[in-house]
């Protein structure tokens, strides 16, 4: 899953396991390297191992580039990423247990290209920034979740301002306007929300190199999300 940052790549490895009914378990890759040599690569094939132990599950391997980018280079820790890559690759292929593995990455560049090959990975997903439609029923979520009721708000209104806006940004909107309703002693509208769209403008504005890169690198390489 590459995408925009807080577009739901995570998200969406949690609705893999929610959908399915399977259990769901997070690998995070930085959490195995050790100081001892050896002890990372034992770290790795035990999770591997206690994986297998569990299936059938989903195994979702949060930000993999962030482990193993520098396997595809000449890195200065003495060959443990590559031998950790490698040992990751030759479970993604022979792997026998029930086990769908889900990755996560910002920044897919980073990564040896052996890993997209078909049979390690069958799909590369791009997690795009959402459209009106969506942003609307994004925040008629995240306003039912706070026992808000959806239809006292203007949802279009909200969906054309967010314009440019990943979920977690609309999210926090509605929480900054929460907390200055709280302040004020009074109750959240549409207004409140508009104004703390307002206030600070959304990563595809501040980073809007870096995610227009991303988003034409993903055309034609990658399948749409939605």
């Amino acid at each position: 899953m590459l995408g925009v940052q807080g577009a739901g790549k995570s998200l969406c490895a949690k609705a893999i396991a929610t959908a399915w009914h399977q259990p769901l378990l997070r690998l995070d890759p930085g959490s195995l390297y050790a100081s001892f040599i050896g002890e990372s690569e034992r770290n790795l094939r035990d999770a591997l191992r206690q994986t297998e132990m569990m299936s059938p599950v989903i195994l979702w391997i949060d930000e993999i580039e962030k482990a193993f980018a520098s396997a595809a280079s000449r890195s200065a820790d003495g060959g443990l990423s590559q031998r950790m890559f490698g040992t990751l690759l030759t479970w993604l292929q022979e792997r026998e247990a029930p086990v769908f593995v889900v990755a996560t990455a910002n920044d897919i560049g980073a990564l040896p290209p052996e890993l997209l090959r078909k049979g390690r990975f069958d799909e590369i997903f791009f997690v795009d920034l959402p459209d009106a439609g969506v942003r609307r029923e994004i925040f008629a979520i995240h306003l039912r979740k706070r026992n808000r009721d959806p239809s006292q708000f203007d949802l279009d209104a909200l969906a054309q301002a967010s314009g440019g806006r990943s979920g977690s940004e609309i999210e926090q909107a509605v929480i900054s306007a929460l907390h200055e309703a709280y302040a004020d002693k009074t109750e959240l509208d549409t207004q409140r929300i508009l104004a703390a769209l307002n206030d600070s403008p959304p990563l595809s504005v501040t980073m809007a190199e870096s995610v227009q890169c991303l988003r034409a690198w993903a055309k034609g390489r990658c399948v749409p999300a939605d």
